[in-house]
């Protein structure tokens, strides 16, 4: 059985996992001030116009860093910003894990656009050389999210809040000032970044690292999964198990962009915003494409990219409160479960194939789909279970056999 596991912990590429053992074993440090200042910032609900929705509105813990309201994941799964009746257009990417996504570039082997925050990426690093930290700067300022009028607006916001003195010893004396409003909004930013980049929020605690330690053991179904995961299923091709720099871990994203071909969600209220829609039920999500476009050295790239979004870690894909808790997938929030989203990868381009007897709807943008790693699968429905299985070893806070008291983990 050992033999075994390191066969298995070997395909991934060579992990060395010494460093990240032996931090392991020391525990998990507390947050730094910038991480603690960071965390102050990321759930001040005083920081939208009107106040009410913190960044935590969006990106909840309990369910991994992204939609935390199950009624809106189970519809349309795109968020409401501070002003009432304003939503998002895409469902919210998870806001941990993603601090190794590098500044957006084409890669000049592969030929693919690589890096970058949101899912079009145009969160791209070229300013502040930090592609999370521009991320954190955008929320606040968009009308359909927090709402504010500008940078100086949020500062001032900081500059009156309780945790103003922790802003000043972490940053010095007049970094709140009015003056400095851009450089204040900066270091508003990177100190979010901060917090999403921490032990809190990426803490590498699930099972399957666990079972990187060798200190748990994967069921059958899990050591299944994780094979199909890397063969047959394709799942490795774009949730890569490359570790990343520095938790010397796998992140299950190769930062890339893909279009999978899914169906429009037709729940989404952005299709009737038409102050910020035009083009109101006929809008198609352009991805990159609509991003590249807008980039004159891109430009020339957008069509081939129309529809592609930004591949997500699937770590804490399966994170809930509650076993029965739903949460959205894909851009759009269209599938409902994990069961349905690997289902319709394996499915796509089969003849009559779908979900509870309908079957799958054409993809929202017929252009650019990936078929060369998904559509027909030809998996088995246990092979699809088995993937599921291993998909839910990416949980944090896994609990070991020493830790909770009794055996849960079978050979």
């Amino acid at each position: 059985m050992i033999q075994q596991r390191t066969l298995i912990a070997a395909s991934i590429v060579g992990i060395a996992l010494a460093a990240a053992v032996t931090a392991s074993a020391a525990g998990r440090p507390g947050l730094s001030p910038k991480e603690q200042l960071g965390k102050a910032l990321f759930f001040d609900t005083n920081l939208s116009s009107p106040p009410g929705t913190a960044c935590a509105a969006c990106h909840g813990p309990e369910v991994g860093f992204t939609g935390p309201d199950e009624a809106i994941n189970a519809a349309g799964a795109v968020y409401e910003g501070a002003v009432p009746g304003r939503f998002g257009n895409r469902k919210p990417p998870t806001s941990a894990y993603a601090g190794d996504s590098p500044v957006f570039h084409l890669d000049a082997v592969t030929g693919n656009f690589v890096g970058g925050m949101f899912w079009d990426g145009r969160a791209t690093g070229w300013t502040l050389g930090d592609p999370l930290a521009e991320q954190a700067q955008g929320p606040f300022l968009n009308p359909l999210e927090q709402n504010n009028a500008s940078p100086v607006t949020v500062v001032a916001k900081v500059a009156s809040s309780t945790y103003a003195p922790l802003f000043k010893q972490v940053w010095g004396p007049g970094s709140l000032s009015p003056a400095n409003g851009s450089l204040a909004y900066e270091r508003i930013a990177r100190s979010i970044a901060a917090y999403e980049r921490s032990k809190e929020v990426n803490p590498f605690s699930s099972k399957f690292d666990a079972y990187l330690d060798n200190k748990a053991k994967l069921t059958k179904q899990e050591k299944d999964g994780f094979r199909l995961f890397l063969g047959k299923g394709n799942c490795a091709n774009c949730h890569s198990v490359t570790p990343d720099r520095c938790s010397e871990r796998p992140l299950f994203t190769d930062f890339t962009f893909d279009n999978p071909g899914i169906p429009k969600n037709l729940e989404n209220p952005f299709y009737g915003m038409l102050e910020f829609n035009p083009d109101g039920a006929d809008w198609i999500d352009p991805g990159l494409g609509g991003f590249l476009a807008k980039v004159p050295d891109y430009a020339q790239y957008a069509d081939a990219n129309i529809g592609k979004h930004k591949v997500p870690t699937l770590r804490n894909v399966d994170k809930r409160p509650d076993p029965g808790f739903v949460k959205a997938y894909g851009h759009n929030g269209y599938f409902k479960s994990l069961k349905e989203i690997v289902h319709f990868y394996n499915t796509r381009d089969v003849p009559g194939a779908g979900w509870n007897g309908v079957p799958w709807p054409l993809p929202e943008m017929p252009l650019n789909v990936n078929t060369a790693d998904l559509g027909n699968l030809g998996l088995k429905h246990a092979e699809e279970e088995a993937i599921v299985a291993f998909l839910q070893t990416l949980t944090d806070g896994y609990k070991s056999v020493k830790e909770d008291g009794h055996k849960s983990d079978k050979d």
